[in-house]
């Protein structure tokens, strides 16, 4: 084994400009439309832009031209992203990466935009159930989405892969977005390799634990995907799960205690959720407590944030919270440049720092590194065929080395707990690093990937003759 750290210096921070919006929509699912404004005629952008962390800024003055594809002309490129914060369950739900990626624009239209062209931002709001509303909106206007996330992407994408719609979202969820054609994603989660890190460093946190784990299950179908994958990769870690038999309403149960009183009677210490910190799943942790059950809670990333560090302060109930990320933490801002630079961008604007801000961050940074390497000829083409190539990948620093270019994950990660309002690393010891070994990146089962794969390790569910593939 070995640890990595993200700690090289970089210079501070540079101004952001501000950002002009207008609303202009009567559905669900509304777009915010927004440019980041210009520099100045003649005003050069701080030296500090010209890093993030320790990536080289990709943005920049230039003199490329020309309307080579939809929704690029001499002057401006059109992208999307958004997220779902107007699911009425869950208001604000994954606001951050709309955020970060408006606070990405404005950071890079003062440099000069990408080689010269502004950056024209469509902000969507899938609200949960709007995620193909969205996307035909999209295929209609943008060049690209970048740094997205729609948690019922599943929707969506035959009519983003019929649409030509090349992508760089922040993340995916369901199967065929996650090997989707077209897609390249900071941090790739495809469906045939997972990053395992998490089980593997609980089982060294717990041994005890191994065979008094369990998976929490969901109705929801994504969810439904997620845990199949969960159950085939703690087996590579050694867990043998207690298969209870739980399964949670995605809209939620009237009483949770039934459910919470079954896990007690089969005698579970640890419980995985692929569920978000939505309100049901807090009541669910209320009932465990109700039945008189204290199990080793761990989940996704997700769970690394201000709703659960909000909610773990008043109720005490999540101090025994496990968190696996491949992210450095927020908390190491002043350690780790490239979580400084996201933080005080996103800070600057007044919007939300979180995880999936720093993803989506990654994302923008990924798909704007493709697009200044293509200058004038920026074409859908051209943007697939740089994304294929880049193999190293670690946001300036804000997480571990993934390559996006072949869709395959990290192989290092931390767990993160939590106490009261304060999140800490637990492991490994050295915070700021993180923990890298071969064993981490597991070959999931075929069985649960929930599509089916070609030689390429493309889903083909909804290829079609004129899909966009690279070209050498």
């Amino acid at each position: 084994m070995k640890h990595s750290t993200a700690s090289k210096l970089v210079a501070g921070l540079a101004a952001v400009l501000v950002v002009t919006s207008a609303c202009a929509s009567d559905r669900e699912g509304d777009a915010v439309v927004s440019a980041g404004s210009p520099s100045a005629a003649g005003e050069a952008a701080p030296a500090s832009d010209a890093m993030f962390g320790t990536l080289e800024s990709p943005c920049g003055e230039g003199d490329a031209t020309g309307a080579t594809d939809q929704g690029v002309s001499d002057t401006e490129i059109r992208i999307g992203y958004g997220d779902d914060r107007g699911y009425v369950k869950s208001p604000g739900l994954n606001k951050e990466m709309s955020d970060a990626v408006g606070a990405m624009i404005d950071w890079c239209n003062a440099q000069g935009g990408i080689n010269g062209r502004q950056i024209v931002g469509t902000d969507y709001d899938a609200a949960m159930t709007q995620a193909n509303t969205v996307m035909q909106n999209a295929c209609a206007s943008e060049f690209m989405l970048v740094g997205h996330g729609f948690a019922m992407d599943q929707t969506a994408e035959q009519t983003r892969v019929a649409c030509n719609l090349a992508a760089v979202p922040g993340f995916t969820v369901s199967p065929d977005a996650a090997n989707g054609p077209m897609t390249y994603q900071g941090v790739p989660f495809p469906v045939d390799f997972a990053n395992g890190s998490q089980w593997f460093q609980l089982a060294e946190m717990h041994p005890e634990l191994i065979d008094k784990f369990d998976i929490v299950d969901s109705t929801m179908p994504t969810i439904i995907s997620a845990n199949t994958k969960v159950r085939s990769v703690a087996a590579a870690a050694g867990f043998k799960l207690k298969n209870c038999g739980v399964t949670l309403n995605y809209e939620g149960e009237s009483s949770y205690v039934p459910f919470a009183e079954k896990f007690k009677e089969c005698g579970v210490e640890g419980l995985w959720t692929s569920r978000s910190p939505v309100p049901g799943e807090f009541n669910f942790i209320k009932a465990l407590d109700q039945v008189g059950i204290d199990p080793i809670f761990m989940g996704e990333a997700t769970w690394y944030g201000d709703a659960v560090r909000s909610w773990n302060k008043e109720s005490g109930l999540l101090d025994n919270l496990h968190s696996g990320m491949t992210f450095q933490m927020l908390e190491n801002a002043d350690s780790v440049p490239a979580v400084k630079k996201y933080v005080e961008l996103v800070t600057e604007k007044g919007g939300k720092t979180a995880l999936l801000g720093m993803q989506a961050t990654s994302s923008f940074l990924l798909w704007a590194t493709a697009a200044k390497e293509c200058g004038s000829d920026l074409t859908r083409q051209c943007m697939i065929n740089e994304l294929s190539q880049i193999h190293e990948w670690d946001g300036g620093g804000l997480h571990a080395v993934t390559d996006p270019g072949s869709n395959m994950p990290a192989t290092c990660g931390l767990v993160v707990t939590l106490s009261g309002a304060d999140y800490a690393q637990a492991f490994p010891a050295e915070t700021g690093t993180f923990e890298c070994d071969g064993r981490y990146l597991v070959a999931t089962d075929r069985s649960t990937w929930s599509t089916d794969l070609g030689p390429d390790r493309i889903s083909t569910k909804y290829l079609n003759p004129n899909i966009i593939r690279p070209t050498s």
